[in-house]
């Protein structure tokens, strides 16, 4: 099988790339595929700090492309199906994998930034976005809805006017009206070493907090406060009793730079 998602691991930040640069990354049963095994491949390595999400060539990510997808209608029929053990079907996971991963993930967006290109990228923790990239809830101009996880993840990131208009009129915007609107999390005139740059600054931190934090806000962002509150108290006292919080503890008093293990096996679903 042709290599659509290219990975490598240095230093522990995986680099993860969407590679069709010739069609502007645009998404096949494929690639979709190889997303979900790369993400849960990841999900493994323990000794994991960070992911960077980039696409090669001109664009992040085009979309899907519908000519090819729709070629093999059994097999889409197939892949539309969810997996009752996870709630998700197969474009849906090829996003949602990435939200699953106990380490940060950081989207390097440039180029093209449309439909399930940009459900991918809000499957990511941060986004950084050149200037002038272009993003688009494209599924409009088909007369369909984002249904990659496209609608719960805008629903997170933005008003719910802003995430209806984009939805609705399928409008273009650039990288910096992505971050006003709060699509994405800064402009970077390289997007990738911006990306890259944050990677490093997280890979300082406890790996145990990093992932109790993304665990934390991923469980309860709409939780109510008692939910909330009641989850804070199991990660702090996960974290408290861990060795890499008593790392933390040691290297800030003697001014040390820290020497973490690696991160505690904690189901990120809890």
């Amino acid at each position: 099988m042709t290599e659509l998602v290219t990975c490598r691991t240095e230093d522990g930040v995986a680099h993860v790339a969407l590679n069709r640069p010739d069609k502007l990354n645009a998404l096949t049963l494929d690639t979709l595929e190889q997303l979900v095994s790369t993400a849960r491949r990841l999900h493994a390595d323990r000794t994991l700090r960070a992911v960077v999400l980039s696409g090669e060539g001109d664009a992040f990510c085009a979309g899907l492309d519908f000519a090819t997808v729709l070629r093999d209608p059994k097999r889409v029929a197939t892949a539309f199906a969810p997996r009752p053990w996870r709630g998700t079907n197969t474009f849906q996971e090829a996003c949602w994998a990435w939200r699953r991963l106990p380490v940060p993930v950081i989207a390097a967006v440039h180029g093209h930034c449309l439909g399930g290109g940009l459900q991918i990228a809000l499957a990511a923790d941060f986004r950084i976005t050149a200037p002038d990239a272009t993003w688009s809830v494209l599924e409009a101009k088909w007369g369909i809805i984002p249904d990659m996880s496209g609608i719960q993840a805008l629903s997170q990131q933005v008003g719910m006017d802003v995430a209806k208009r984009l939805t609705m009129t399928g409008e273009s915007l650039s990288g910096t009206e992505a971050v006003r609107v709060g699509l994405a999390t800064e402009t970077n005139l390289d997007p990738y070493a911006g990306a890259l740059a944050l990677a490093s600054t997280l890979a300082e931190r406890s790996p145990d907090s990093v992932a109790a934090a993304k665990r934390l806000f991923n469980r309860t962002w709409s939780a109510s406060d008692r939910r909330t509150f009641r989850w804070e108290r199991l990660e702090q006292a996960r974290l408290l009793m861990g060795a890499n919080a008593a790392e933390a503890r040691r290297a800030a008093t003697r001014r040390e730079r820290p020497a973490y293990k690696p991160r505690a096996g904690i189901d990120p679903r809890g």
